[in-house]
């Protein structure tokens, strides 16, 4: 019991560190676009579920409420579009690493409006339907909670090594900058030394000329 207990409390804390989760509401005005960014390593599952808070509950949504979503990766590439919905849901895996946009657009209205919407994003761990993997596994509480930290860990393995690729990345490019700095720098100081001899020549070639040395 104690065990298990205690695999339920490393479950939580890796998952409050390690879970790339977004769920947020907010209102989008029409004619307007609103883009959400979610960075997301390559390889990684990611779902996204959103539709349009109702603003008079038990009536039908306006026909007026409606939004398009596109969903692209960091170099352009789209993932997922639709068109004039009121709720909808995708899910892929990202082949690319980076920031992934949601661009959310509402045709214009007038007078205008705002819409509320509610976007779930969800990458990594938190992109599994843990209730489903139990369900179908039919797996004890504590195999079940095993797997999950087993996922967490491996989730946290994968942003590791993740980080320690981007770290590389950025000191090649500090290396970069700081050998082209120091080639502009001595460059610099072999134009300022050849206009100075040139200024020395032309003022003595000029002193000359006067007969005044």
């Amino acid at each position: 019991m104690k065990l298990q207990r205690f695999a339920v409390c490393i479950v939580v804390i890796i998952g409050l560190l390690s879970t790339i989760a977004q769920s947020i509401r907010f209102e989008l005005e029409s004619g307007h676009t609103k883009c959400i960014a979610e960075d997301i390593k390559s390889n990684s599952m990611t779902v996204g579920h959103y539709s349009i808070v109702n603003p008079n509950e038990g009536q039908p949504l306006p026909e007026s409420h409606r939004i398009t979503l596109k969903v692209t990766s960091a170099y352009g590439n789209s993932y997922h579009s639709a068109e004039n919905v009121q709720s909808g849901q995708f899910a892929f895996q990202a082949v690319e690493a980076g920031d992934y946009m949601a661009c959310f657009f509402a045709i214009d209205h007038q007078p205008a409006l705002k819409i509320p919407i509610e976007f779930d994003w969800r990458s990594g761990v938190a992109a599994k339907d843990w209730s489903n993997v139990a369900k179908k596994g039919s797996v004890d509480a504590m195999n079940f909670e095993l797997k999950k930290l087993g996922d967490a860990i491996t989730s946290i393995h994968e942003e590791m090594f993740y980080l320690r690729e981007r770290e590389q990345e950025m000191q090649e490019l500090n290396k970069i900058t700081n050998s082209r700095m120091a080639w502009l720098s001595f460059l610099s100081l072999f134009i300022c030394l050849s206009v100075a001899g040139l200024q020395l020549w032309h003022l003595k070639s000029f002193f000359e000329k006067k007969k005044l040395i």
